[in-house]
């Protein structure tokens, strides 16, 4: 008799084949692909199970959208991916959107692709089909473009002998030249910055484009910021209706305003200024109640009486966002007729304003506050230098009648509020800035560090009280407001922060609730010392980035509980939202928020967090490109810098005498196998066991300076690099050849 044919046992799999077998597939994996992989059944399908819910506890895999499983890092198979720049053989590489894992992301190529007439460039955001070829690339598939296509080159035109072009791109991001094809130059000169729009295909290699503005030629005066501004997509030209509504403005109305007038109110700011939108003032509190206290107030520009919702000038300040602030010019929020007319607190003229009377303490807590819509005249337009000098025992003509009745209580209400200061335990970084100054011809000056006075740190401290009085204001009457948010450092970054310390013989205490004194402990016990540069940094890097969002969370870095920004008005939109929910709130007339717009608050946020950034990102170009064109003639010079950064590919490096920053490609380092040790911040040579620190001295020598681009290259000087010819880097990522 034929016995009954019974399958044969499949050996279940070790946890270290389920591993392999999910770190070996181009993408995400389920379930059912692992059981059929294995040849599973019945109740093997718990074990597998039960492997993979241990592979997820441990970190070594991560579950994503209907439980499919790959490797920590992993992308989705579909993702909305934005193209960051091109790679030597002008291939698009893009990052996923909305990155929020430690470490670098993986790389993103992007496939060929075209609609019609329509095709993507740098700065396009698409929606891609996502499939792994190596560890740490993907190739992108483009399925459709998310949002308004802004496939936009900008770069100097070059004429060929053959009647065609070619465009060196300004952008570092971008490794190849474009081809201008014959009849596509829009009669471009040679030199000539040209801003381009791509065209579809290829020839010989080359993404083909068509010139459509021509902006003047490289180096001329005001081109650099020019460049800053095409590369960022900041708008820099204001409408005609805004224009028209701007030119139409005139003073405001003093109807069921609180006069201020005779009140010595001063503005202070920096000598390159060029709007006034804040104003203060102090004296000894009268009430018998509150010995030693003080009565302060801080005076904003009245931006919400002339931008009113839905109107020409709201709707491009929406747009904007925020002033951008260049070294040879600003790009204002607002036309000139109103940041620097009727919204700008000009001594000795009459305006509007919102105020904030608020009352100390003798030891700088706040007893009360209250807000009101107001007419002041600005008795001076004084200088942080100007009022440090005098408070030093210098006046001048303008500050020696001061002194005694307005900068002196100023600078005693102020001790008060730094008392406090010091007692909530605020994040004291010190980073220094950079000032670039520009002759007539748009040429550098000279760069230094930008001074730091005590009156600097007066004002900030009053700017800070008024932006918390604002957010307490309106919660009170129970209106929207957008807050100024920073959250705690991610649970990830205080690990890496920890393990760093550890290797400097410092800590961090564990635990849920971290301070910004802890930190400040740390930065306390490094001053003075050469780890003082290098700790500052890797405290910074460890910090969230604070955003706008009608959602409170707090200020960390301040240690506030609430906080809104409401003394810039003329320069950021935020400020202007919280002026006219306050408006709105306490019944101060017209200009108010429209009805019905909290829904839209979050979108807001979104919107202006963004050309934030966007600012700061082409402020911080404008700058490098300045930098660069200054130091360009010294090629071959050495400097003393310290590392600022580094990475897989190399070190960035900071110039001490100018601040001016750069890169050390791992191919110009002494020959060795270099690792990246992202928790230590350097890079370690696998034979030499020499250590690159971020912080540490070099001398260093300048080997390039692009003005093109803004970028500069050092070697270390006395070191000699792998070779002439730049060595293939262990780290360089290739384009996958299918």
């Amino acid at each position: 008799m034929t016995k009954p044919h019974r399958p044969k046992k499949v050996p279940l799999p070790s946890k270290q084949e389920v591993l392999d077998f999910i770190r070996s597939q181009p993408g995400r994996i389920g379930k059912r692909e692992l059981a059929r992989a294995f040849n599973l059944k019945g109740a093997d399908k718990i074990t597998l199970k039960a492997i993979l819910k241990e592979l997820e506890h441990d970190g070594t895999v991560q579950r994503g959208a209907k439980k499919r499983f790959a490797r920590p890092g992993a992308l989705p198979e579909v993702a909305v991916v934005e193209i960051t720049g091109t790679d030597t053989d002008g291939e698009l590489l893009a990052r996923m959107v909305g990155w929020d894992q430690e470490g670098r992301p993986p790389r993103i190529f992007i496939a060929p692709w075209s609609r019609g007439d329509l095709t993507v460039g740098v700065g396009d955001r698409v929606l891609a089909k996502l499939r792994r070829v190596r560890d740490d690339a993907y190739e992108g598939k483009p399925i459709r473009v998310v949002g308004e296509a802004r496939a936009r080159v900008l770069g100097v035109f070059e004429m060929l002998p053959d009647g065609t072009g070619r465009i060196h791109p300004t952008s570092r991001k971008e490794k190849a030249d474009y081809l201008v094809p014959r009849g596509e130059s829009a009669g471009a000169e040679p030199g000539e910055l040209v801003l381009c729009d791509l065209l579809p295909g290829r020839v010989f290699g080359l993404r083909p484009v068509t010139v459509k503005e021509r902006l003047g030629r490289l180096g001329e005066p005001k081109s650099v910021s020019l460049v800053a501004i095409h590369a960022n997509d900041i708008p820099f030209v204001f409408p005609p209706e805004a224009v028209a509504q701007a030119a139409a403005a005139g003073p405001a109305e003093m109807a069921h305003r609180v006069d201020l007038r005779d009140i010595p109110l001063v503005t202070i700011d920096g000598e390159d200024a060029r709007d006034f939108d804040d104003a203060v003032w102090a004296e000894p509190d009268t009430d018998p109640a509150n010995p030693g206290g003080w009565h302060c107030i801080v005076a904003i520009a009245d931006v919400s009486w002339y931008v009113r919702p839905g109107d020409a000038l709201d709707r491009e300040a929406f747009k904007r966002g925020n002033s951008v602030y260049f070294p040879d010019r600003v790009v204002p929020m607002l036309p000139e007729e109103l940041s620097n007319g009727w919204c700008s607190l000009k001594p000795d003229e009459n305006r509007g304003c919102l105020a904030v009377h608020f009352w100390l303490d003798k030891d700088g807590h706040k007893k009360r506050h209250r807000f009101v819509r107001a007419m002041m005249r600005s008795a001076a337009r004084l200088t942080y230098a100007q009022v440090q000098a005098a408070r030093d025992g210098t006046t001048d003509e303008l500050t020696g009648p001061l002194l005694a009745p307005v900068i002196t209580p100023l600078y005693q209400a102020w001790a008060a509020l730094l008392a406090a200061r010091l007692r909530r335990g605020v994040l004291e970084l010190d980073i220094p800035e950079r000032k670039v100054e520009i002759d007539a011809a748009g040429k550098v000056r000279s760069i230094s560090p930008r001074p730091r006075f005590d009156s600097h740190r007066l004002i900030e401290d009053f700017m800070i009280q008024a932006n918390v009085c604002a957010a307490e204001e309106l919660e009170r009457v129970n209106k929207p407001c957008m807050y100024r948010i920073h959250d705690q450092p991610s649970i990830e970054k205080l690990d890496g922060l920890r393990e760093f310390l550890k290797s400097m013989d410092l800590s961090l205490p564990k635990g849920q609730g971290v301070k910004p004194g802890q930190f400040n402990l740390i930065l306390e016990k490094v001053k003075g010392s050469v780890h003082e540069v290098l700790v500052n940094e890797v405290v910074l890097r460890s910090q969230a980035q604070a955003v706008y969002s009608p959602e409170n969370i707090g200020h960390f870095g301040l240690g506030l509980a609430r906080y809104a920004h409401f003394t810039s008005p003329i320069r950021r939109y935020a400020d202007l939202l919280v002026h006219r929910a306050l408006v709105s709130g306490l019944k101060l007339g017209d200009g108010g928020l429209p009805p019905d717009c909290l829904p839209e608050f979050p979108g807001w946020g979104e919107h202006i967090s963004g050309t934030e950034r966007r600012a700061a990102a082409a402020e911080r170009e404008a700058v490098d490109r300045y930098v660069t064109g200054f130091l360009s003639d010294r090629v071959g010079a050495t400097f003393a810098a310290k590392v600022s950064g580094v990475t897989r590919f190399g070190l960035f490096v900071t110039l001490a005498e100018t601040g001016a920053d750069g890169i050390i490609p791992i191919a110009q380092l002494p020959d060795d196998y270099w690792q990246h040790d992202e928790a230590r911040h350097c890079l370690v040579g696998s034979r030499t066991r020499r250590i690159w620190q971020l912080g540490q001295a070099l001398n260093v020598v300048l080997t390039e300076a692009n003005t093109l681009t803004g970028s500069m290259v050092f070697k270390i000087e006395g070191e000699t690099p792998r070779g002439s010819r730049p060595a293939k880097s262990l780290y360089r990522s290739r384009r996958p050849r299918s």
